[in-house]
């Protein structure tokens, strides 16, 4: 009995420490830095796009020549900004939310995303049902280019890629709308310009084994009684019909793109939303 009655004295002098139970954290990690890691990505992405569009556009002296903003739709180094832009705001509030737990930037992030996806669907919808509108546009904005050819030299090597690389093709409906640009123009050889009648480098089929490609293989070959088969040096095909017919080659491909970018997105604003859900079940926990 008296060593019982010491070991309840002791026990009352010196209480054993009670083990507090931590409490698991409703956020998942996995999910908060798969958010972060992924909108790292874009984030630096946007920013070397937005730089490259900055340092086309600084490079044009676009703010000293204002007349040049009338197309400032059909401008490369325009849409580069934009899209750079439109990429980092993504990449910002997606990872900088993810990280500091911020449910403001998160919903801001869904709802982009949300926007971007409807803006999609509802282009998609537009082009399906308005081809010949949509082909009226291209065609508006190919015979700018045309007419700017030698003006932009972004809009230039855009066309360049077009009717050299992409689509294998010379004009709009052919090479007889090179004729819209005043140094192509078959009246411009009476001020001396050595590329009329002709068309852009670019018009022109590659030959077996051509490293370097001839850079005046364009010249004269729409000049009346031209001596060589017009056929075998350039390209006859408009890139309108070219394109449709692009298009219809690759249906599959674009169908399949457009709906693993669609299930990217739905997966992004799901993601943001249940982190959401996460971060306000923590907040209840401590109230």
């Amino acid at each position: 009995m008296p060593a019982a009655q010491n070991a309840e004295r002791a026990a009352r002098k010196h209480p054993r420490p009670q083990t507090t139970v931590r409490e698991p954290s409703e956020i998942s990690c996995c999910l908060k830095y798969v958010i972060f890691g992924t909108n790292v990505l874009f984030w630096i992405f946007g920013l070397c796009i937005l730089t490259i569009g900055i340092w086309a556009w600084s490079e044009k002296d676009t703010f000293n020549n204002l007349g040049r903003l009338t197309n400032i739709a059909l401008d490369p180094a325009f849409v580069l900004i934009l899209v750079g832009t439109l990429t980092f705001i993504i990449g910002f509030t997606g990872c900088v939310g993810a990280l500091r737990e911020n449910t403001c930037l998160l919903l801001g992030y869904a709802i982009i995303l949300a926007l971007l996806l409807l803006a999609e669907m509802t282009v998609g919808i537009l082009g399906f049902v308005f081809k010949d509108w949509i082909k009226a546009q291209a065609t508006g904005g190919f015979q700018a280019f045309i007419v700017h050819y030698r003006e932009d030299p972004d809009q230039q090597n855009l066309i360049d890629w077009i009717q050299e690389d992409w689509l294998q093709c010379c004009g709009i409906e052919g090479p007889k709308d090179w004729d819209r640009n005043n140094y192509f123009n078959c009246s411009s050889r009476e001020v001396g310009s050595r590329e009329a009648c002709g068309v852009p480098f670019s018009c022109c089929r590659r030959r077996p084994n051509e490293i370097i490609k001839n850079k005046q293989c364009g010249y004269d070959v729409r000049k009346p009684g031209y001596n060589y088969d017009v056929a075998k040096i350039i390209y006859e095909k408009g890139c309108i019909q070219a394109g449709e017919e692009w298009v219809e080659r690759n249906l599959l491909l674009l169908a399949c793109a457009a709906v693993i970018i669609a299930f990217v997105q739905v997966l992004g604003i799901c993601f943001a939303q249940h982190l959401r859900s996460d971060i306000w079940a923590q907040k209840a926990k401590w109230h």
